[in-house]
């Protein structure tokens, strides 16, 4: 169903997505509405596939971002704090930053997104990418979005704990530290390599998206949703 939602303009490319019920919230529909992907990926921006940046790394479809975003969306609220893990484009970060920055003026909560990468020129390409729209300057002038070169598979704690996670690489292991740096409560969604499989070996098949929830009192619940195909978390190439 996902390639009919393709589209000329980031508009009917949403709009698409949205008739097709591959975005159902409406908070997010408009947080992806105000990022243009032509920004983002270097080709084919408006089509609903993977789309290669370079390094071995892609910008997600957009129907990824939707359920990333929609699975988190409890999570995002102005003035919540999240990480993203796997920034590559910096797409991602700029609409959850749409989620969660509140607005200065009117007094509300500063919400923040940390972009992580361990790919310093992936680094470099979201910062410029997301500098090319007034919105994305302001975020990233602001300090509520901040893109980091860091291994992802450690989080980023020195802006722990956070409400929202986002894995945008798939997982050997459902890493202790990221859970570790999930608010109470707080939700993380990541894509982890069936138990034995390595992540390189398992792209194409044997990956599953995992949304693992703290509880309150501290307590971890976790709930195998979906199988996709992710690039690995891994070191940096060498």
């Amino acid at each position: 169903m996902a390639w009919y939602c393709t589209g000329s303009t980031n508009k009917e490319l949403i709009e698409n997505l949205s008739r097709e019920g591959l975005i159902k919230n409406e908070r997010v529909k408009r947080a992806m509405m105000e990022v243009d992907r032509g920004h983002y990926a270097p080709s084919r921006p408006y089509s609903d596939s993977p789309q290669p940046i370079g390094h071995n790394a892609t910008i997600s479809a957009p129907h990824m971002h939707g359920h990333a975003c929609e699975y988190l969306i409890n999570y995002l609220r102005p003035g919540s704090h999240v990480l993203d893990i796997g920034s590559g484009s910096g797409y991602l970060t700029h609409v959850l930053a749409n989620l969660v920055v509140g607005t200065p003026s009117n007094g509300g909560p500063k919400g923040q997104v940390i972009g992580v990468d361990h790919i310093q020129d992936l680094v470099s390409l979201a910062h410029d990418n997301m500098s090319r729209s007034e919105g994305g300057k302001k975020l990233l002038d602001t300090g509520s979005v901040k893109f980091i070169k860091a291994d992802g598979r450690r989080g980023w704690p020195e802006g722990a704990p956070y409400d929202a996670i986002h894995v945008g690489a798939a997982a050997e292991e459902l890493h202790p530290l990221l859970v570790e740096q999930l608010k109470a409560p707080g939700r993380m969604f990541i894509p982890v390599s069936a138990e034995g499989t390595p992540a390189s070996v398992a792209l194409g098949g044997g990956q599953y998206i995992w949304v693992v929830d703290k509880k309150e009192d501290g307590s971890i619940h976790k709930e195998k949703v979906f199988s996709v195909s992710y690039v690995p978390l891994t070191d940096s190439p060498k």
